[in-house]
């Protein structure tokens, strides 16, 4: 391919409860709702956006929760770990701060020089801290839910399980993404600099079972796109290479396309435009509900049919106020 990514835009997974979500998203990692919109394929489940303050891109992790839904499994075919960065210095903090809020927290583990937190969602969504020497130099978004000096960084990498090394390594050399590693059946992959939020690591596991996408797993792992023109150049290629790629689709913040890597995990390119402030202002991003112009005639419908949603105050973050009305 001649075009390449330049890091992970989103990460999105399927939830339960969406009072439960944005109640451990927003209160216990202390990201910022950035909107508050629907799956515009199901208008009837909200589609949560949680990321830094102006939501930009590596930021990002979605929800759709669908309220009653069954467990799904993780496995192969299916990005498995979402991790974050934080400093260096945080990792302890985190851990108690973790194991207070009654998270299923696991130890500190060092992995490649990098010391590693895995905990879990509400959902049993696997998730990962990861901090590193290296300065992340995004900044958190401080609202005094998490201290800033502690606060999430962005998005660090995900990691994929495959039981076809072979696919999954071209599909994502073919995005632009190098070998930069590899530790037993970990191979990672980097993106432009290789920095936090460009990195993509591959366990190989054909022993895994097929990765079911249901409550708790991830549903799509999203690759940046500068421009549309770009994207379309890269939708022009995909297609000239016998993929199985979507329409270009608009999600109101970002174009997508979708396609399955060869080992089977659903991947999409986003653009980096036109961003979360196409629709509301900076300061007020996530407090109402967002409807795309041609879900707005059904607007009444649609807020009747959402179960309601509290999100923590902006100014204050112990007072709650209504989200979604």
């Amino acid at each position: 391919m001649t075009l390449a990514s330049n890091g992970l835009h989103h990460v999105t997974a399927i939830a339960g409860d969406p009072q439960a979500n944005a109640d451990f998203y927003l209160r216990t990692l202390g990201l910022r709702l950035v909107k508050t919109t629907v799956n515009f394929d199901s208008p009837n489940v909200y589609h949560l956006y949680y990321g830094d303050e102006q939501g930009q891109p590596g930021s990002l992790l979605t929800f759709f929760p669908f309220g009653k839904v069954a467990a799904g499994r993780r496995g192969h075919g299916q990005a498995t770990t979402t991790a974050f960065s934080v400093p260096a210095e945080s990792i302890g903090w985190w851990r108690g701060h973790l194991e207070q809020a009654g998270t299923d927290v696991g130890e500190v583990v060092e992995r490649d020089g990098e010391a590693t937190l895995t905990f879990h969602d509400p959902d049993g969504l696997e998730l990962m801290l990861v901090a590193h020497e290296q300065d992340d130099p995004r900044a958190p978004w401080d609202n005094g839910v998490v201290p800033a000096e502690h606060g999430v960084r962005g998005l660090h990498s995900v990691t994929l399980c495959t039981a076809d090394e072979p696919g999954t390594v071209t599909t994502l050399e073919e995005l632009g993404l190098r070998l930069v590693g590899q530790h037993g059946p970990r191979l990672r992959f980097a993106a432009g600099d290789g920095e936090p939020g460009a990195l993509v690591d591959v366990v190989v596991d054909a022993g895994a079972p097929r990765g079911l996408v249901a409550g708790g797993t991830v549903h799509h792992v999203a690759f940046r796109a500068p421009d549309d023109d770009t994207q379309q150049r890269w939708r022009d290629e995909l297609v000239d290479r016998g993929e199985d790629v979507t329409e270009i689709r608009d999600r109101q913040y970002f174009r997508s396309i979708y396609f399955r890597e060869r080992g089977g995990t659903l991947l999409e390119i986003a653009t980096d435009q036109p961003g979360f402030t196409a629709d509301e202002p900076l300061l007020e991003l996530g407090r109402a509900l967002k409807l795309p112009p041609w879900l707005e005639p059904d607007r009444e419908q649609i807020e009747n049919g959402l179960p309601s949603l509290s999100v923590p105050g902006e100014n204050n973050p112990g007072v709650v106020e209504e989200a979604g009305a």
